[in-house]
This record gives structure tokens, C-alpha cells and sequence, in this order.
């Protein structure tokens, strides 16, 4: 997870304390490997507010491959979806659509 949080500081410009992660470790018995990967799939699964560049999402990628690779995760290994469902589509805080409280940082990177 740190791995993750990481790269999302250092790419998407998340604040540090934005720390809004899951972790699902499954038993093999209860989830498929796909034949080419090893023991060590990993799949993420980010939502992030939309308004990030194509060349910001490939340098997430990137840096969530090489910090995961130093853990020991062959790139090969590690699958990333990212989704962006549009402002309204959010409420963080308070009942109110993110269209009316927009987040404290920069979107467009």
C-alpha cells in the first residue's frame, strides 16, 4: 500500500495525508491467476478524481511498477485500472457534491 500511496504523492501530487486506501488479500483458493503471472499478481484499483494528463497516468503506472518491483513484484506481475468517475459522482465530506467543495489540490497534472 505504501508502495501505491507513493507514487500517487509523487505523480498525481495527492497531499501525503490522503491516505483513503483498501487492501483485499485473497487466498489463492478464492482468486484466479491468470496463467502468465506468478504467485505475486497484484491488482490495484484506483478511482481518482478525473483532470489527470494521459502522459500523468503512464508515469503512475510506471512508478507503481518500478516501487513494487524493488519490493520484490516483477512488473509482470502488477495489473493497475484506473477509473475517474466525473465530480458529481463524488461526495467526500459533509453531503455535498464535489462540484460545490472541489478538493484542496491540483487536479491537472
Amino acid at each position: 500500500m505504501a508502495a501505491v500511496h507513493d507514487a500517487l504523492v509523487a505523480v498525481f501530487r495527492i497531499p501525503e495525508h490522503d491516505r483513503n486506501h483498501l487492501m483485499f488479500e485473497h487466498d489463492s483458493a478464492h482468486f484466479q491467476i491468470p496463467p502468465e503471472r506468478t504467485t505475486a499478481f497484484t491488482l490495484i484499483e484506483i478511482v481518482a478524481y478525473p483532470g489527470r494528463t494521459v502522459e500523468a497516468k503512464r508515469n503512475l503506472y510506471r512508478e507503481i511498477g518500478d516501487r513494487l518491483a524493488r519490493m520484490g513484484v516483477a512488473p509482470a506481475d502488477v495489473f493497475v485500472i484506473l477509473s475517474e468517475p466525473a465530480l458529481e459522482n463524488w461526495s467526500v465530506r459533509n453531503g455535498v457534491s464535489a462540484l460545490d467543495a472541489p478538493p484542496g489540490f491540483k487536479l491537472t497534472v
